[in-house]
C-alpha cells in the first residue's frame, strides 16, 4: 500500500501530480525546502514521463486485479448489501414524503402566527409611546401645579417680608449670645412663625421640583423589559430608554429660571435664619431652618459647613490672639491717636517689646487672650446649641433625626470636630508663637497660672450649655484636651516652680557639715513647697504636677541629709561633758526635716486627696528620716541609763550597815551618777533638738524608762535589810526630785511638775516606798499594794523569803533578767516567778531541806499570782 500513498492523501490533486512529474519534482512537495528553479528551455524532464505513465497503467491493473480479488472473495456480502439498497431506497421515500408533509404544515403555522405577531408587536409599540407621552404630560401637570404652589409660598414670603423690613427699620434689631429670646404672641412673632413655614413648604416644594428634573435620566416604566422575535430581530425596545427630560419641554423650560431664583432665595433666607438662631441661640428658629435644609436636602452639608466655619473662625481668632505683629500695630496705633499725628516718628513694626514698652505689650496680650476665650465660649456654645437641636429634631414625614442625616458626610459628631480643632489650632500657634517670640514664651510661662485661670473661665461659661465638666474631682476629655495644647507654657512654669524649689533646698544645704541646716532652713523649705502648692491650687491638674515636682526636691533633700548624717560611734556617745560634734550635727539635721515633716504634713487638710496621695509618701519618707536619727540616740540614752541603775546591785543594802549612817549618808553613788547623767542629757544632748513638741514626748519616755528600770531593779535588791530599805527611800527621793528637775520647762509658768503624764510608773515609785515597810501579812492585799504590778509585789516577796530569784535560778544577771522582762509580757513574767517558787519547793524537798520555814512566802506568791491572773481574765 505504500505505493499508493501519494493517492490516499486526502489532500491529492490530479493536476498537482501531474505538473509534478512534469517538472521533475516530488510529490506532495516537501516543506521548507526550495524548489528548483524552473527551466525556460525544452529540455526533458529527469524522469521520463513515458515512464511514469507506464507506472500509472501499472497500478491501475494491480488495482483493478485487487478489486476483482475483493469482489470473488466477499461476493455473498456484497450481494446482501446490494439488496438492502434497494429497500433503503423505500424507507427514504416514506421519510421525504413525511418532511414535505411538515414544510407544507410550517407554512400554514407561520401564516396563523407570525402575521399576528407582528400586528401585535406594532399595537405595543404604539402603547409604549403613549405611555411615555402620558408620563411626559403627568410630570409636566405635576410640575406646573408645583410652580403655581412655589409662586403662592414665595409670594407669602414675600408678605411676612415686608413687616419685618419696616420693623428693622423702626428700631435695630439686637443680637445677644446668652440665651434665646422669649417669643410672645404678637403679631410681629406670629408673621415670623408664619415665614419659617413658608420658607420651609417652599424648600420642600422646591426640592420636589428639583427631583423630577433630575428623573428624566431615569429608565422608562414602559421600556423596562426588551423583546426580540423569534427571528432574532429586536422590537425596538432596548431596556435603556431613557426619560424625556422635562426641560427639553417649552412650557417646562420657560419656568426654570424662576425656579432658580426661588431656590436662591430660599437658601438664602435659610442661612440667614441658621446665623440668627446660632447668634441668638434660638432653638426653634434653628429648629426651622434645619427643617428647611432638609427639605431641600442639603442638610448635611450645610452642618459640615457650619461646623467648618465655626472652627476656622476660632482658628484664625487664635492666629490673631498670638500674632506679635498684630498686637504691635496695635500699640503704634494706640501711641499715633495720643500723640499728634505730626509729631509721631514712625519706626518699623517690631516683633518684640522693648524694657520700656514690655508693661504695655503684656497688657495687649492678656487683652488679646481674654477676647480669644470669650469667642472661643461664642463659638463653642453654637457648635453645642447646633448638636442638641441636631439630636431632638426629627423629620415629621420619614422620622430620620437630623443628627443622623448629617453624619452620612461627618466623620464625628459636631462638638468632637469643634474640639479637634481646637485642640489642634491652639497647640499649633502656641507652639509656634513661643518659638518665634521669647516674651511671649516668658510671659505666657510666667504668668501660666494666669493663662489657665482664662481657660477656666472659659470652661465656666460654657458648663451652662455643654456636657463639659472640670472640677476637683472631675474633668471632662474635651477639657484635657485643650489644657495639652498649652503644655509648652506648663512645663516652663514647672520647670520654673522646679528650680525654686531646688534653690530653696541648695541654699538650705549651702553650709555643708559645718553649717548644716536647721530649724530655719527647714521652715523655708516647707514654705517654699507650700507656696508653689497654693499657687495651682486653684487648677486640680497643675497641682498635681507641681506636687510631683516638690516631691523630686523634697527627695533630693533626703539624699543630701541623708549624705550629712553622722553614724559613727560618736553620734550616740553620751560621755560628755558637752555634746560631740557628730550630735549637735545630726540634732540640727533633725531639726529641720522635722520642721518640714511638720509643717508639711499640715497640707494634706487644705488639698484632695488625689494630691496628698502624691506628697504622703515623701513626707512620710521625712518623718522616718528623722526617727532614723533620733532612735539610735535614744537607745543609747535607755542603754546608758539602765546600765548606770544596773550598778544598784553593787551596794550593800543588808542590816550590816549601820541604819544611821544610812538616813544621813544621802543618795548612793550610782543615784548621783544618774542624776548627773540625766543633767548631761537633757542641757547638752536633747537641748541641741529644736523640736518642743517631740522633745516633751521623748523626755516622758525616758522618765517612764527609768522610773520603770529602778523599780524593777529595786525589787531585786537582796540582801535587803532595814538600813538597805531607809537607803533605797533615800535614793528614791534623790530621783524624784532629780526627775522633776529633768521634766522641768524653763517655759513653764506653773509650780511642780506634772507627774500624771508619767501614769502608772510614777505610781508604782511612790508604792515601792510603801511596800518595803508593809508587814508580810499586807503584802497579799491589793489595797495595800495599789499602783505596784504583780511581779514588783511578787519579787519582794521573794527578796524577804529564802527562795531563789528567777535570775539567779536561771545563772542571769540582774541587768539581763530586766531587759528579758521588758521583752516580754507580764503574763510570761508571772509564769516565770511561779515556776521559780515550784522548783525550790522541788529542790528544797530533793535535798531534805524545810519547805515550812517559806511556806509564808509561798502562800503570799501564790495568792498575788492567783489575784493578777483573775484582775487580767475580768479585763
Amino acid at each position: 500500500m505504500s505505493d499508493y500513498a501519494v493517492f490516499a492523501h486526502p489532500d491529492f490533486d490530479p493536476n498537482d501530480y501531474a505538473n509534478a512529474i512534469l517538472a521533475g519534482e516530488p510529490y506532495p512537495p516537501q516543506p521548507g525546502k526550495p524548489k528548483p528553479a524552473k527551466s525556460t528551455g525544452l529540455a526533458p524532464a529527469s524522469e521520463d514521463v513515458s515512464v511514469a505513465i507506464s507506472k500509472l497503467t501499472f497500478s491501475l491493473d494491480d488495482v483493478e486485479k485487487q478489486l476483482k480479488n475483493v469482489v470473488t472473495t466477499h461476493h455473498e456480502d456484497l450481494l446482501i448489501q446490494a439488496a438492502g439498497v434497494s429497500d433503503l431506497q423505500g424507507s427514504l421515500g416514506s421519510v421525504r414524503t413525511g418532511l414535505n408533509e411538515l414544510d407544507s404544515s410550517l407554512d400554514k403555522l407561520r401564516l396563523k402566527i407570525r402575521v399576528p405577531y407582528q400586528s401585535l408587536q406594532r399595537h405595543v409599540s404604539k402603547l409604549e409611546r403613549l405611555q411615555q407621552a402620558s408620563d411626559i404630560l403627568r410630570r409636566t401637570s405635576r410640575f406646573v401645579i408645583l410652580v403655581r404652589r412655589l409662586e403662592l409660598q414665595l409670594a407669602e414670603m414675600n408678605k411676612a417680608d415686608a413687616p419685618d423690613t419696616e420693623t428693622s427699620r423702626a428700631k435695630p434689631q439686637t443680637n445677644g449670645t446668652s440665651g434665646a429670646p422669649a417669643r410672645a404672641d404678637t403679631p410681629l412673632a406670629l408673621e415670623e412663625d408664619e415665614k419659617e413655614r413658608a420658607i420651609s413648604k417652599a424648600a420642600l416644594t422646591i426640592a420636589e421640583l428639583t427631583a423630577l428634573l433630575d428623573a428624566s435620566n431615569e429608565p422608562s416604566a414602559a421600556g423596562v423589559s426588551g423583546d426580540r422575535t423569534p427571528g432574532g430581530e429586536d422590537n425596538g425596545n432596548d431596556g435603556a430608554e431613557e426619560r424625556v427630560p422635562l426641560s427639553a419641554i417649552k412650557a417646562v423650560a420657560a419656568h426654570l429660571p424662576f425656579i432658580d431664583a426661588a431656590r436662591t432665595k430660599v437658601t438664602t433666607d435659610m442661612e440667614a435664619m441658621v446665623f440668627t438662631g446660632l447668634a441668638t441661640l434660638n432653638q426653634s428658629m434653628l429648629a426651622s431652618s434645619l427643617q428647611t435644609a432638609h427639605n431641600l436636602r442639603v442638610l448635611p452639608d450645610l452642618v459640615q459647613n457650619l461646623v467648618s466655619d465655626l472652627s476656622e473662625a476660632v482658628e484664625g481668632r487664635i492666629r490673631s490672639a498670638f500674632d506679635l505683629t498684630r498686637i504691635s500695630k496695635d500699640i503704634m496705633a494706640k501711641d499715633s491717636g495720643s500723640i499728634g499725628q505730626g509729631l509721631l516718628y514712625k519706626s518699623r513694626v517690631r516683633t518684640e517689646p522693648t524694657s520700656v514698652t514690655a508693661p504695655q505689650w503684656t497688657a495687649a496680650l492678656w487683652g488679646s487672650l481674654e477676647s480669644l476665650v470669650e469667642e472661643m465660649a461664642d463659638c463653642c456654645i453654637k457648635v453645642y446649641t447646633l448638636e442638641k437641636v441636631l439630636k431632638v429634631k426629627r423629620d415629621p414625614v420619614t422620622d430620620v433625626v437630623f443628627l443622623d442625616e448629617a453624619m452620612k458626610v461627618l466623620e464625628n459628631k459636631p462638638s468632637t470636630t469643634f474640639w479637634a480643632s481646637l485642640g489642634r489650632s491652639l497647640e499649633k500657634h502656641a507652639r509656634d508663637a513661643a518659638k518665634g517670640s521669647s516674651f511671649l514664651q516668658q510671659t505666657l510661662s510666667t504668668g501660666y497660672p494666669r493663662l489657665l485661670r482664662l481657660f477656666h473661665s472659659f470652661f465656666t461659661k460654657i458648663a451652662v450649655h455643654t456636657d463639659t465638666v472640670y472640677t476637683q474631682s472631675q474633668q471632662s476629655p474635651e477639657t484635657i484636651l485643650v489644657l495639652r495644647a498649652l503644655s509648652n507654657f506648663e512645663s516652663l512654669y514647672l520647670s520654673r516652680s522646679s528650680n525654686k524649689l531646688n534653690e530653696a533646698v541648695g541654699q538650705a544645704f549651702s553650709g555643708g557639715v559645718r553649717s548644716p541646716p536647721g530649724m530655719a532652713e527647714g521652715v523655708n523649705v516647707a514654705r517654699a513647697v507650700a507656696n508653689e502648692l497654693d499657687s495651682a491650687k486653684f487648677d486640680p491638674l497643675l497641682v498635681q504636677s507641681v506636687a510631683r515636682y516638690a516631691v523630686s526636691s523634697l527627695e533630693l533633700m533626703l539624699t543630701r541629709t541623708d549624705n550629712l548624717i553622722s553614724r559613727d560611734r560618736t553620734a550616740t556617745s553620751l560621755i560628755g561633758p558637752v555634746a560631740s560634734p557628730p550630735q549637735v550635727l545630726n540634732a540640727s539635721l533633725a531639726t529641720c526635716l522635722y520642721h518640714t515633716w511638720s509643717r508639711l504634713d499640715k497640707l494634706r487638710e487644705e488639698y484632695p486627696e488625689s494630691v496628698v496621695a502624691i506628697l504622703q509618701p515623701v513626707i512620710t519618707r521625712l518623718h522616718d528620716t528623722f526617727e532614723r536619727i533620733v532612735d539610735p540616740l535614744l537607745a543609747a540614752i535607755r542603754r546608758e541609763l539602765g546600765a548606770i541603775i544596773a550598778k544598784l546591785h553593787r551596794m550593800d543594802f543588808s542590816d550590816k550597815v549601820d541604819p544611821m549612817a544610812a538616813m544621813g549618808g544621802g543618795p548612793s553613788p550610782y543615784m548621783k551618777d544618774l542624776i548627773e547623767k540625766l543633767t548631761f542629757i537633757k542641757n547638752e544632748v536633747l537641748a541641741q533638738y529644736n523640736v518642743p513638741d517631740v522633745s516633751k514626748q521623748w523626755v516622758l519616755a525616758i522618765v517612764r524608762f527609768v522610773i520603770k528600770t529602778f523599780v524593777l531593779h529595786a525589787s531585786i535588791a537582796k540582801p535587803l535589810g532595814e538600813s538597805g530599805k531607809l537607803q533605797l527611800t533615800s535614793d528614791m527621793t534623790e530621783l524624784e526630785f532629780g526627775l522633776s528637775a529633768f521634766m522641768a520647762d524653763k517655759s513653764q509658768n506653773k509650780r511642780g511638775t506634772d507627774w500624771d503624764a508619767v501614769g502608772d510608773d510614777y505610781r508604782a515609785l511612790r508604792g515601792m516606798r510603801q511596800l518595803l515597810f508593809l508587814d508580810n501579812a499586807a503584802l497579799a492585799s491589793p489595797k495595800h499594794t495599789a499602783g505596784l504590778p504583780p511581779l514588783i509585789v511578787l519579787h519582794h516577796i521573794l527578796v524577804r523569803s529564802p527562795i531563789t530569784l528567777p535570775h539567779a535560778l536561771h545563772g542571769w544577771a540582774e541587768a539581763e533578767y530586766v531587759r528579758w522582762v521588758e521583752e516580754h509580757s507580764e503574763e510570761e513574767a508571772w509564769t516565770l516567778v511561779d515556776g521559780d517558787v515550784t522548783h525550790w519547793e522541788k529542790i528544797t524537798e530533793a535535798e531534805g531541806g524545810d519547805v515550812g520555814t517559806a511556806a509564808e512566802y509561798v502562800q503570799l506568791a501564790r495568792t498575788v499570782l492567783a489575784n493578777a491572773q483573775q484582775k487580767g481574765a475580768s479585763a
